[in-house]
């Protein structure tokens, strides 16, 4: 059995109970404009056509079924559900079990070894990455390479030369 109604919301509500299970669908739209969510609860076989309550901010559903009363409220575009199994649970078991974790620090965590790859390595204290004879560092000042390229060619130069060996471009110092 499917119910359809019209929510002031100007949603369409669409119930059907197939099998164990009551499906719920919202539809809005406009020209060009469509959407649609639906959800499933395992509420029994109706034994009763459901109740629609229509309330300003959508509709309250109550559904009898062989198992007892289920209640579905559809707020904007959320849709809730409660039914004798879960209503009924108390607050002070749902407390216990949050806080049954343990209260001990966190330990921290190891700092991570350096990473290598062929002949490329990448260090995390301080920052650093290897490739063959380029290296990159970031943090600590000692850390940093002498190595030097001509900005004409891109052939390496010792940190003392004044020209490249390479090209003959003036190197700065």
């Amino acid at each position: 059995m499917a119910i359809y109604s019209e929510l002031p919301t100007g949603q369409r509500l669409y119930l059907d109970n197939q099998g164990l299970q009551t499906i719920v669908t919202l539809a809005s739209g406009a020209v060009g404009q469509q959407q649609q969510s639906s959800s499933s609860f395992a509420t029994g076989v109706w034994t009763q056509e459901p109740q629609i309550e229509i309330i300003p901010q959508g509709a309250i559903i109550e559904i009898i079924t062989e198992t007892g009363p289920h209640r579905i409220q559809i707020q904007g575009s959320s849709i809730g559900f409660s039914s004798p199994h879960t209503s009924g649970v108390s607050q002070s078991s749902q407390s216990t079990t949050a806080t049954s974790f343990s209260s001990s620090p966190m330990q921290p965590m190891q700092p991570m070894q350096p990473m290598k790859m062929g002949n490329m390595s990448m260090n995390f204290t301080p920052m650093e990455m290897q490739m063959g004879d380029m290296k990159m560092s970031m943090g600590d000042a000692k850390t940093v390479s002498k190595v030097r390229f001509c900005r004409q060619c891109g052939a390496k130069v010792a940190a003392t030369d004044r020209f490249c060996s390479s090209c003959g471009h003036q190197l700065q110092q």
